[in-house]
């Protein structure tokens, strides 16, 4: 093992060794006067102040443009509202026009059956009575049959007796 005062002087020297490489890689800086370096900010803030403006102006260009494209939303927004109006003012017309044809439609039905039963009802009086009339003339339920039935038989049995009651029947067709 290396004596303590080996290992110290070689520390020593390494630490001097590393201090004189620290000091060989440093550049020296001209000095920078006081007015140079508010020259240089002043500049540095007139660039900004510059490029602040600049942006301010894109700002309000881009402000000008969403304006715009505000300005054609809400004239179609606009569009859509009034074709919306336009269309719930077509519905009520469609709605009003069935409703108006059913109306008819139904005028029409309760017209058509007002007639039929003033139309009907005469003549069916009129039947009803030609009905009784012949029932009762006829005698059509008579269990001999009707009377014109019966008042043939009649003649058919008298022609038997009388030629010219039975030349007569045929010439009829009746014998």
């Amino acid at each position: 093992m290396l004596p303590k005062k080996v290992i110290l002087l070689l520390l020593f020297i390494g630490s001097e060794w590393l201090a004189s490489s620290q000091v060989l890689a440093v550049e020296v800086a001209p000095r920078i006067s006081d007015r140079e370096i508010i020259e240089a900010l002043t500049e540095l803030r007139a660039g900004q102040k510059a490029l602040e403006e600049k942006m301010d102006l894109r700002f309000e260009a881009n402000e000008v443009r969403f304006d715009a494209i505000d300005a054609g939303f809400n004239a179609i927004d606009a569009r859509f509202e009034a074709m919306d109006r336009r269309i719930d003012g077509l519905g009520e017309t469609m709605l009003a026009l069935f409703g108006a044809m059913m109306a008819l439609i139904v005028a029409l039905f309760g017209y058509i059956a007002w007639d039929r039963r003033t139309m009907v009802k005469p003549l069916q009086e009129r039947l009803d009575k030609i009905e009784r009339d012949l029932a009762r003339d006829l005698e059509l339920q008579h269990e001999e049959g009707s009377r014109l039935t019966r008042l043939v038989k009649v003649l058919r049995e008298m022609a038997k007796t009388d030629p010219k009651l039975a030349e007569v029947l045929r010439n009829f067709s009746l014998l």
